[in-house]
């Protein structure tokens, strides 16, 4: 039997956050994402670093250089984490990510165990790289640390048993109308074919902590996605967060093209939830 650990790119690790789900919780951002969704906000974790060089020139610290073997090396005590790189990369990447073990992720998050009630895996998105999740999750469990996902909705969680059992809640994204594959595809270039269903599994079984839907008028019809969504999570006691999009970190080009949303839609939406009997909506 193969004993070796499983691995993933981690873009950083926050030690304490409170937006990533229930209470004070550690929070690993892995990197790589299935999606390329307009309005992504840390579009840095999207891909993998191709070492094509641009960010080495570009920082002011001289934390980056090219290895003997072509890839970036990165210099973490060098480091002013300016993000020199993250604007300079033409690639939607970072040379600041570290292939890690669980048992090196947990290391790091060892300090705050005191204080934090458990740990969120967000990206990206984390589920591309499932055996990792796993074995995370078995060393939060034997801490005594809830186990939260944070996923676009893409993978099929029901097929993976193994990957249910050691994972507390999730919480998962419907970016757009599930049922029309272009328009999805417009949003996040995927289909998000099954994405409903999936939000369902994960309600009926206790495993759904929320839905989350970034509004932003014109992109897509925010009240066909909210009716649609509500009907399947309603009576589960699962939450709904309604997300107003905003500029901060999408790229240049999306955000000028992008609209807030006005508190009246906001409203409108949050009636919606209200409606189908959705008693935690978060505005």
């Amino acid at each position: 039997m193969d004993s070796t650990p499983a691995r993933a790119p981690v873009n950083r690790i926050l030690r304490s956050s409170i937006v990533d789900g229930p209470g004070n919780r550690a929070a690993v951002f892995l990197q790589g994402c299935n999606f390329d969704c307009v309005y992504c906000h840390n579009p840095e974790t999207i891909t993998l670093c191709s070492s094509c060089g641009t960010c080495v020139p570009a920082c002011p610290a001289g934390a980056l250089s090219v290895g003997e073997s072509g890839g970036i090396l990165w210099n973490r005590d060098a480091c002013t984490l300016c993000d020199s790189c993250l604007k300079t990369c033409p690639h939607n990447s970072s040379p600041r990510v570290r292939l890690l073990s669980p048992k090196e992720v947990m290391a790091e998050i060892e300090p705050s165990i005191p204080f934090i009630r458990g740990i969120t895996v967000s990206g990206g998105e984390c589920t591309l790289y499932p055996d990792f999740l796993r074995e995370l999750g078995e060393l939060a469990r034997e801490r005594s640390l809830s186990f939260f996902l944070d996923s676009n909705g893409s993978y099929d969680f029901a097929a993976d048993r193994g990957l249910m059992e050691i994972t507390d809640s999730v919480m998962l994204d419907v970016k757009a109308d599930p049922e029309n594959g272009a328009e999805y595809r417009r949003v996040t270039g995927n289909d998000g074919k099954g994405i409903l269903d999936k939000a369902e599994y994960l309600a009926k079984t206790e495993k759904l902590y929320e839905l989350r839907t970034v509004v932003s008028p014109g992109l897509f019809d925010p009240v066909a996605v909210v009716e649609k969504a509500c009907r399947r999570i309603v009576g589960t006691g699962s939450r709904y967060k309604l997300i107003r999009y905003r500029p901060v970190g999408v790229r240049q080009e999306a955000a000028a093209a992008l609209a807030e949303p006005d508190d009246l839609l906001m409203e409108k939406l949050a009636g919606i939830c209200a409606g189908h009997g959705i008693e935690a909506v978060i505005v």
